[in-house]
């Protein structure tokens, strides 16, 4: 071969060469290491695509164009926020999939992470199996049946497309006038650490030797999240969203523990709360958000804010909002649940990054930790919904378990009037028996709130299940009579 010709292989195979180098991206090889992937998308990453990796917006403002064009990092479903009434797995899935499609056609086709509040089953969507509710988990006392409530729960989470629940809630509920109450486990912070295994459960079980790091096993698990924190179930005389008055003891003996256990679960992300502690609102806390929880626990993956909870740094909420992007990002949230005003908050944390009133480094920080999640849970190799799960929504070994958890959290204080003649079990060929109650045959009273929307309705037309009073008609004996009245007199 002529010189010539030898120069001119030489520079084709490194024109070649150069053309591979170019297609070939390490943060889109899963054989490299997590933190090589992480660093070097990192360092690819403009000011924008990280800022629009911190913003999680709702599903109703979530077009595939505001996707691409604010590089949007996640999306959620509020409280009763649906694709359309009744809407299948299948229409969720679609749904999802577009957001998804958006996400990926940017310059970096970094994956949307999309989150839902799935507190007692996959409480928003038709259909779902709904179990109960945490003070009944609570009340069984078996941890292992809330592990394999969290393995149902994330098949029918993932059935719908969505790969992030926004559970478990781990308060510690200290004042039954507090309205969710009912989402703590129990007032014992012994209790609620024991059923810190639905985390377990919702992601899979971390690898020995990985305790501590975020996990998430695969795509039939989800990631979860541990909120709010920290001591929502404190605040005084059980006022929503208020103050926590306790000293640093107090605080770390009652509302802190469950943390520990969900952290060495390998919990992915953690809930900032509305509430304050000694008047200091927890959405602007650096001591316990930076220095406690990141640095002193290690917790490695991302903490998200409440619903609008940077707005509510202030009183009223939003009056002063550059503000509060400046505390709320400055204490250490990494993602913020804007929910709607998304370009408001882009633009002034864009300013303030831009004029150094919050570093560089807390940004690559907060989009560190998203990353770390993201590639961990495999959304880069998987980010779209699996149409192959569609039939694990309301299947019915789910609801079998759902049926076990109530058998379990049923706690019976009296049987009868004396303990030698006790009331139950009832006959099933009793002559007649009465049903009482607002609740006897209402399956929305029945569930609760966080079902279907976020308050719960009332009705037997809201979803799939069997109220009491079907039940007791169908358990018992033909020849028994079963009387109904709400409020029966005398």
């Amino acid at each position: 071969m002529g010189s010539l010709h030898k120069t001119t292989f030489v520079l084709l195979m490194f024109c070649l060469a150069a053309l591979g180098s170019a297609d070939y991206l390490k943060y889109k090889d899963p054989k490299q290491p997590l933190g090589v992937r992480i660093k070097d998308l990192l360092g690819r990453m403009t000011l924008a695509e990280k800022i629009g990796q911190m913003t999680q917006i709702e599903r109703e403002n979530a077009t595939a164009e505001a996707m691409s064009k604010y590089f949007i990092g996640s999306v959620l479903s509020g409280g009763g926020s649906v694709p359309s009434p009744q809407a299948s797995a299948a229409a969720w899935q679609s749904m999802v999939n577009e957001m998804q499609k958006g996400a990926l056609s940017t310059r970096l086709g970094i994956p949307m992470i999309y989150g839902i509040d799935a507190v007692h089953g996959h409480n928003n969507v038709y259909k779902a199996t709904i179990f109960p509710h945490n003070v009944g988990l609570g009340a069984t006392r078996d941890p292992m049946l809330i592990k394999r409530i969290g393995e149902a729960t994330a098949l029918e989470v993932r059935a719908t497309g969505i790969p992030y629940a926004f559970a478990p809630c781990i308060a510690v509920c200290r004042d039954p006038r507090w309205g969710r109450c009912y989402e703590s486990y129990s007032e014992d912070p012994k209790v609620v650490q024991s059923m810190t295994t639905l985390i377990s459960g919702l992601q899979g079980d971390v690898p020995a030797g990985s305790e501590g790091r975020p996990y998430v096993g695969g795509s039939k698990k989800v990631a979860a999240c541990a909120k709010h924190y920290v001591g929502d179930g404190g605040t005084f005389m059980g006022i929503n969203e208020n103050n926590t008055v306790i000293d640093a003891h107090g605080l770390m003996t009652i509302h802190m523990p469950a943390y520990y256990n969900s952290i060495i679960r390998g919990v992915s992300t953690v809930m900032t709360s509305y509430s304050s502690w000694n008047g200091k609102k927890m959405h602007a806390n650096h001591f316990l958000v930076t220095d406690f929880l990141k640095n002193k626990l290690k917790f490695r993956g991302f903490v998200i804010s409440d619903w609008q909870g940077i707005d509510r740094i202030t009183s009223p909420p939003g009056v002063n909002y550059s503000y509060s992007v400046e505390a709320g990002v400055g204490a250490g949230i990494d993602m913020i649940m804007v929910p709607y005003a998304y370009t408001e908050f882009i633009d002034d944390l864009t300013y303030q990054v831009k004029n150094n009133i919050i570093p560089m480094s807390r940004i690559d920080d907060a989009v560190y930790r998203i990353l770390r999640v993201k590639f961990t849970m495999g959304l880069f190799e998987s980010p779209y919904a699996d149409p192959s799960l569609v039939g694990e929504l309301g299947k019915q070994e789910h609801r079998d378990l759902a049926r076990e958890a109530v058998r379990k959290s049923l706690v019976l204080l009296k049987n009868g009037k004396s303990a030698s003649s006790p009331l139950l079990p009832l006959p099933k060929k009793a002559g007649k028996i009465l049903v009482a109650g607002s609740h006897a045959d209402d399956l929305g009273l029945q569930c609760g709130g966080w079902t279907i929307t976020w308050q719960g309705q009332t009705g037997n037309d809201k979803t799939a299940g069997t109220t009491i009073l079907s039940a007791i008609k169908s358990t018992v004996d033909p020849s028994t009579e079963v009387v109904f009245s709400e409020n029966p007199d005398s």
